[in-house]
């Protein structure tokens, strides 16, 4: 099932007020070095929601480790996946740990994440050639949040998302054979859109206090033993 958690990129607020999580960050930080802590703000600075990814039933754990590595690597915050088929499960030794740090959201059928994504202001953007389609160099990453979908290696997009979808974007190639992999073609649009967001004037950044309650997760899952010197300040308040 879904996660009901309320993401959208621009008017998610997290649990607590971000005055909460920053007094438990401060704690956490005494017992992390500088150099870790620092990288974590680095890396939180470009992390967004404005941009997100749906994968249909990624049969292959090796395409979806590295559909959760590309999301990691390029600041990817939230990655969806529909699972009425098969589920989305990583290979650990690829992955390496990178789903700690990227939100998974799960869903039983496509009309379960579609309402979801919809709901929360993202436009669905199949990624697959159509007569409308866009390039990532023309697709207008200005115009709202969007969600790039990724089907299969051999079905490609199911037919539910090609009869939803807003808009469609292709990478442009030359070849004799005009496919690539799920993987490569996700790396592709996934760096290609980043990119062009960090050079944008669009606010895809996460608000302070979204960062705020993101810190606090990674800490947790960074310093050993946190929970307990958490409890040692602030009680079961963690």
């Amino acid at each position: 099932m879904a996660n009901t958690d309320k993401m959208h990129p621009a008017a998610y607020a997290p649990e607590h007020p971000t005055e909460w999580y920053t007094e438990r960050v401060e704690w956490l930080a005494e017992f992390m070095l500088p150099e870790r802590y620092a990288t974590m703000q680095r890396v939180l600075d470009n992390r967004t929601r404005y941009m997100t990814i749906c994968a249909e039933n990624t049969f292959h754990p090796q395409n979806a480790s590295a559909l959760v590595r590309h999301c990691e690597a390029f600041g990817v915050q939230e990655l969806h996946a529909i699972e009425f088929l098969c589920g989305f499960q990583a290979n650990l030794h690829i992955v390496r740990g990178t789903d700690k740090w990227v939100d998974i959201k799960r869903y039983d059928s496509t009309a379960q994440a579609v309402d979801y994504l919809k709901g929360q202001g993202y436009r669905i953007v199949a990624a697959t050639p159509h007569t409308d389609d866009k390039t990532p160099d023309s697709f207008d990453i200005a115009a709202g949040p969007f969600c790039l979908v990724f089907g299969t290696e051999k079905q490609g997009i199911s037919p539910e998302i090609m009869a939803v979808a807003d808009e469609f974007v292709k990478i442009p190639m030359y070849g004799f054979v005009e496919s690539l992999n799920v993987s490569a073609s996700a790396a592709i649009l996934i760096q290609g859109m980043v990119e062009r967001l960090h050079r944008s004037d669009v606010a895809w950044q996460l608000d302070d206090h979204q960062k705020a309650a993101l810190l606090y997760r990674w800490m947790r899952e960074s310093v050993k033993e946190a929970d307990h010197i958490l409890k040692q300040k602030f009680s079961d308040d963690i």
